[in-house]
């Protein structure tokens, strides 16, 4: 078992040796690469600018209700649909 500390000691060598987790998500089709990888859809949200907006997601042809966009994690090669609402008339 890995005491805090040793974990800290962990964080600083990867770090270091720049270890970054990619992730690649196809998103309308279109492929899109992060670096800070694995994440929640909340956190997709956040970094396509998108919190605030009234949205359905679809994560592999599945709906994700929005109580569970921080519960949802995706991974590499997953497949989303973003749709917003249009208002008007």
């Amino acid at each position: 078992m890995h005491t805090y500390q040793d974990l800290y000691y962990y964080r600083h060598i990867f770090k270091f040796l720049n270890v970054v987790h990619h992730m690649q998500l196809i998103i309308n089709g279109k492929p899109r690469n992060f670096d800070d990888a694995p994440f929640s859809v909340a956190h997709l949200v956040t970094q396509l600018s998108l919190e605030g907006k009234r949205l359905a997601i679809e994560c592999n042809g599945e709906i994700v209700p929005r109580s569970q966009f921080s519960e949802t994690q995706l991974a590499d090669g997953d497949k989303l649909e973003i749709v917003g609402a249009v208002g008007g008339g």
